[in-house]
């Protein structure tokens, strides 16, 4: 494997707590029909084995349209998988280990919510891909995501590096289009696809203003 190419553009994480009972890899499918980018698997209460069963149904679906499957936190859950990479947080694993346990060949992404947490991560940052950046506003899908910092607050760590930027944390339609103003690569849902009644119609909406808001600052095209 060589490291892929990726889109942050519409970026899908994954919450088990929503969408029920339909079935994870349904949502996920009907996801990218509609436009989704990249994938993310978060399940914080799964045990190890199904968890590493998820992820590789979800590799053996995504892999062949070319859409990179991250696995949040679990970096033996992603090399078990086979998964393209991973994505920690600030109290996970520090994202140097991240790298040497994965290898050069896999992306690693990194949440960092303020100037304050970037510069806390300053030595880590070699070993990063991308940032995940919020929440913009608040959210009820991760409990220890902090206080919303809006676009301002997003674009204070945009400001501040060249790694491309995920916006994330109550992310909507109306967001997306001050997400990539203020320096964001692209945009993180959860609910908005995974609540909604028909998730392929959710993704081919926010994908449209996320191009619409794309073409308008080009220099932050994919």
């Amino acid at each position: 494997m060589t490291r892929p190419a990726f889109d942050l553009g519409l970026y899908l994480v994954t919450d088990p707590s929503i969408g029920q009972p339909r079935a994870l890899l349904d949502t996920v499918a009907a996801a990218v029909a509609g436009g989704v980018t990249l994938v993310q698997l978060r399940d914080p209460l799964a045990e190890t084995g199904a968890l590493v069963a998820a992820a590789r149904a979800l590799v053996a679906l995504l892999r062949p349209k070319g859409i990179p499957l991250i696995v949040n936190d679990r970096t033996d859950v992603a090399l078990a998988a086979d998964a393209e990479g991973v994505h920690v947080g600030q109290g996970d694993m520090d994202a140097r280990d991240v790298r040497r346990l994965l290898g050069p060949d896999r992306i690693v992404g990194l949440s960092v919510g303020s100037p304050a947490e970037y510069a806390a991560s300053a030595e880590a940052l070699a070993a990063v891909d991308y940032l995940g950046t919020g929440p913009i506003r608040m959210t009820a899908t991760k409990a220890d995501a902090g206080a919303a910092i809006g676009f301002e607050g997003l674009g204070a760590v945009a400001r501040l590096t060249a790694l491309p930027i995920v916006a994330i944390g109550g992310i909507g339609a109306a967001e997306i289009a001050p997400s990539v103003a203020a320096g964001a690569r692209g945009v993180a849902v959860v609910s908005a696809i995974m609540a909604a009644a028909d998730p392929k119609a959710a993704a081919e909406a926010l994908r449209a203003e996320l191009d619409r808001a794309r073409a308008r600052q080009p220099e932050t095209a994919a």
